[in-house]
């Protein structure tokens, strides 16, 4: 972990004095002498590693409750995960390319996927079971729950010929599940930039996209229309996207080295968040004010290149003030998706190095205020 300013050099000091302590986040306050004082006291957790993939990782999902932790990586496998102590729970099998995509309801019933062998695929949570398969001429990148579970919006790839597409299917969830309806209830081909990510808003019927292009976009889904875009949101590809709790703001990440926050009604950039690398996931803590930013050298490069100047860490940021707070270490490959616990008690980053890391948060997390002490003096 490394924070910032130069009051802190004798605390410093004493942790690197004794080694038998391992630090795991150091949570820094902002007081009016500037990033002076860090909180790091008691017995540190140690991350979970959960070791179930023999390739790069892809997405991580917890569930609503945050009980259960969902993987799914290249060796066309997906794992579910007890959160707490990372026992494995159980493997969904059935793919035969990569999983590029997972996402669950909220009622944690049901899970889908989508694969490079072209398929969406809808599960049952509890028993591992494919209830339905669909199946399209290209592969499924991005799948999203809707906020109501009723719909499944998905985003297949532009390749061979075939336009990239955006699909709404109107989930049964009466019976087992197996009984789903084949076409899509809405399909539409975005024009220009093809889309990479996309999630429902608290609007009914409104998608939210990112583009190749960098450009981010709302779309109304029952007639395909591009209702408002940002075409300058990033100067690149846009390569992760999530919302808040209500809806009303969301992060993005982006092969052009930032992470930016914005305004879901007007898609508004509201801050930015410069680093050195690429970055690949960014995500939201629940309850403070960080914003969670993964990515790393590029993976083709990882040979030349040690973990430090790879920059292969979980980097912390304030919301707010648009300054980097803190970071977590661990991974030896770019960290490729990172996810955080629902009530805001842990997190977890997946990485190319096929390995999970489940962090939970110590007690300092909770009372440090990198914002500075905003009680009212007496």
């Amino acid at each position: 972990m490394q924070v910032r300013g130069s009051d802190h050099r004798r605390r410093r000091r004493r942790w690197f004095q004794d080694k038998r302590r391992p630090r795991f986040l150091s949570t820094v306050t902002r007081d009016r002498a500037g990033w002076s004082r860090v909180f790091d006291e008691g017995q540190p957790n140690r991350p979970i590693l959960l070791q179930g993939h023999e390739r790069s990782l892809t997405q991580i999902k917890f569930n609503a409750e945050g009980d259960l932790l969902f993987s799914c990586s290249k060796d066309h496998i997906m794992n579910v995960w007890f959160s707490h102590n990372g026992e494995r729970l159980g493997t969904y099998d059935g793919h035969n390319g990569t999983v590029w995509t997972i996402d669950i309801d909220s009622q944690s019933r049901f899970l889908v996927s989508g694969s490079a062998d072209n398929q969406l695929r809808l599960w049952n949570v509890s028993n591992g079971k494919c209830l339905y398969v669909w199946e399209f001429p290209t592969a499924v990148k991005r799948v999203a729950f809707s906020d109501d579970d009723e719909k499944v919006v998905c985003i297949t790839e532009q390749r061979m010929g075939h336009q990239g597409a955006i699909r709404v299917f109107r989930l049964n969830r009466d019976g087992d599940g197996t009984d789903q309806s084949l076409e899509p209830e809405y399909m539409f081909h975005p024009v220009g930039s093809k889309a990479t990510v996309c999630a429902f808003t608290y609007t009914p019927n409104v998608i939210l996209t990112g583009h190749e292009s960098g450009k981010v976009a709302l779309f109304d889904v029952t007639s395909g229309t591009e209702i408002l875009n940002n075409e300058r949101a990033h100067m690149d590809s846009v390569t992760d996207l999530q919302l808040s709790g209500d809806r009303t703001y969301f992060v993005t990440s982006s092969k052009d080295k930032t992470a930016r926050l914005h305004d879901t009604k007007t898609l508004r950039v509201l801050k930015t968040y410069s680093t050195e690398t690429p970055l690949n996931s960014a995500a939201l803590a629940p309850n403070k004010p960080y914003v969670l930013l993964g990515g790393g050298q590029e993976a083709m490069q990882v040979t030349t290149t040690s973990a430090r100047q790879g920059k292969f860490e979980t980097r912390f940021w304030h919301m707010v003030f648009e300054e980097e707070v803190g970071r977590v270490k661990g991974h030896f490959g770019p960290v490729n998706t990172i996810a955080v616990h629902p009530a805001g008690t842990c997190f977890a980053s997946g990485s190319e190095d096929g390995f999970v890391r489940v962090h939970h948060f110590e007690e300092s997390y909770f009372r440090g205020k990198p914002y500075g002490d905003l009680e009212i003096d007496d």
